[in-house]
């Protein structure tokens, strides 16, 4: 199992742990609410009997009579709306609806008791013929949305969190990046300062042997392509030049250069930079490296026989190149993950060499790089899109 499948699995887990989290709370504030409701009809009961016993005492007994808990419960309820009706069920008063004005305010009473009876509420029941209808108090309400506002609260701090966190870390990958980079670049050039002024030494040397020349002159060759490449270290971080380059002869230098380097048994199939022509913003160092990185790896992956094609094609805004081999393919699961850093399906490498492609054209040359199609077995096609 790769790094990415298991912080794939990882990313699964926390999700899962805070679904249960959420899942859990949501339980058990619903259950809170629902004994509430219960302590907040149990009290309205104490309520209903209070005001039954003051209407059912007798005058001419008031004076001998103490009403003292029976004022006290109907003076406690503060927070418990309730609305009272008569037997022709029309509303005798209302309490705890917001204000005096609205406990008084008839019309307002009758929607609210709509609503009541519409929703199911029972009322209580048993003194001179009322009935006694009680709503949710604030606070039950109030309890009764918490949990969506608990979700709501967790999970944009997990959204939030994660973009942070997320922005954080790719901000370090790319200080890791460029610091590597313009340290390997720095690392190569004393040793190739060096080896120019041993080639030097050895020209002057041997500037008659014939052989020694030739050997020279392929030595130098490949200083200079030593030198290319700490010149694009050099320039990862740096915001390059782009240049108007026709996009085919930048093609046949990369196919020039890797098919020297390829098995016989592998052709190329690119398009003739003698009689084609589109000028693109790019900047020929960095885009050599990219297509000499998909290249290398369409060898990589035709294991020394099989044939690589290139097909430039455009509309209004941009240059299509796509790069086509006969190789093993990707699986389809692994189309975006393949330019993730670290990805590799090779027994030995870094699996940097797509990563570093996908930084050059998306940021360097503002375009896109991706998988168009691949079938295990049959090959692959990397497209690469640029800005005209």
């Amino acid at each position: 199992m790769d790094i990415y499948q298991r912080k794939s699995r990882q990313k699964w887990y926390l999700a899962l742990l805070g679904l249960a989290i959420i899942v859990f709370s949501m339980w058990y504030t619903n259950y809170m609410a629902q004994r509430l409701a219960v302590v907040e009809r149990n009290n309205t009961r104490f309520y209903a009997i209070a005001q039954e016993d003051l209407n059912s005492i007798d005058p001419e007994a008031d004076e001998y009579c103490d009403f003292y808990l029976h004022l006290e419960i109907l003076t406690s309820n503060t927070t418990i709306p309730v609305i009272i009706t008569n037997d022709q069920g029309d509303i005798d008063w209302g309490r705890n609806w917001g204000s005096e004005a609205l406990d008084s305010n008839k019309v307002y009473l009758e929607d609210r008791l709509q609503q009541l009876v519409s929703s199911g509420a029972e009322p209580i029941e048993g003194f001179s013929q009322q009935k006694l209808y009680l709503g949710e108090s604030a606070i039950l309400r109030q309890l009764r949305y918490f949990p969506v506002v608990q979700f709501l609260l967790i999970g944009g701090f997990i959204v939030f969190g994660y973009l942070g966190l997320n922005s954080a870390r790719r901000a370090e990958q790319n200080r890791v990046w460029v610091g590597m980079a313009k340290e390997t670049a720095h690392q190569l050039g004393t040793p190739i300062s060096a080896i120019v002024a041993w080639l030097e030494h050895l020209k002057l040397m041997r500037e008659d042997d014939e052989e020694t020349m030739e050997i020279v002159g392929e030595l130098r060759n490949d200083v200079q392509r030593l030198e290319l490449i700490a010149d694009r270290f050099s320039k990862i971080g740096s915001t390059p030049k782009l240049d108007q380059i026709n996009v085919y002869e930048e093609l046949a230098k990369c196919k020039d250069y890797m098919q020297r380097r390829a098995p016989r048994k592998v052709t190329f199939d690119f398009p003739d930079a003698t009689t084609n022509e589109k000028l693109v913003g790019i900047n020929p160092p960095l885009f050599d490296w990219v297509v000499e990185n998909l290249l290398r790896n369409a060898l990589d992956a035709m294991g020394g026989k099989g044939a690589i094609s290139a097909e430039v094609y455009d509309d209004s805004q941009y240059v299509y190149i796509d790069i086509t081999d006969t190789g093993k393919g990707i699986p389809a699961n692994n189309h975006k993950r393949v330019f993730q850093p670290g990805f590799t399906t090779k027994k030995r490498g870094w699996g940097l060499g797509l990563s570093l492609t996908k930084r050059i054209i998306e940021e360097y040359h503002g375009g896109k790089i991706f998988v168009k199609r691949s079938e295990e077995g049959k090959g692959t096609t990397f497209t690469i899109s640029l800005p005209k």
